[in-house]
């Protein structure tokens, strides 16, 4: 476990980031329904596509039971406040944090930037929200271009991101 100190603002934010428990589940599919539903760069209906309620704990262990990593980032109580994923191929395909979680994305991205380059990867892609790729801008990644994707009919926008590694 990483324990790291993440200031912004005036706000010192202490986080732990550990890797994925089972017992986790139901947890991580709350913040990210809850990080969806934060993010005021999609529209109501847009969110509610992407994400109309949690995903039940079952179907959010079986879609990371595929052999990605998975870092958790808790607070000081131990409560998961954050995640990020990468799949075998470089491919950072869940990134989300609570919305009231001051500098967890930068100590969860910090985690997995390190654990990717040790296992040798060469480069990290990502197909980004809105707020997401402002996030990955400052850390280095070139956006691609702009995508369309429909969700439950709705029609939503992202953004295809890379990275090439040190």
């Amino acid at each position: 476990m990483r324990r790291l100190a993440s200031t912004s603002g005036s706000i010192a934010v202490t986080v732990s980031i550990r890797y994925f428990r089972p017992e986790d589940a139901a947890a991580l599919a709350r913040v990210m329904h809850a990080a969806i539903h934060a993010n005021g760069d999609y529209t109501r209906a847009q969110r509610s596509a992407w994400s109309p309620r949690a995903m039940p704990s079952d179907a959010f262990l079986a879609r990371v039971s595929d052999g990605r990593n998975l870092w958790v980032a808790q607070d000081q109580h131990g409560a998961p406040v954050g995640f990020v994923e990468l799949t075998q191929g470089g491919y950072i395909d869940c990134f989300y944090c609570d919305p009231a979680g001051q500098g967890t994305g930068s100590a969860l991205y910090k985690a997995l930037e390190s654990d990717a380059m040790r296992a040798g990867h060469v480069q990290l892609t990502v197909n980004a929200s809105e707020a997401a790729r402002r996030f990955f801008l400052r850390r280095g990644f070139a956006d691609i271009g702009r995508q369309q994707v429909q969700r439950r009919g709705v029609t939503l926008h992202n953004y295809a991101m890379t990275k090439t590694l040190p």
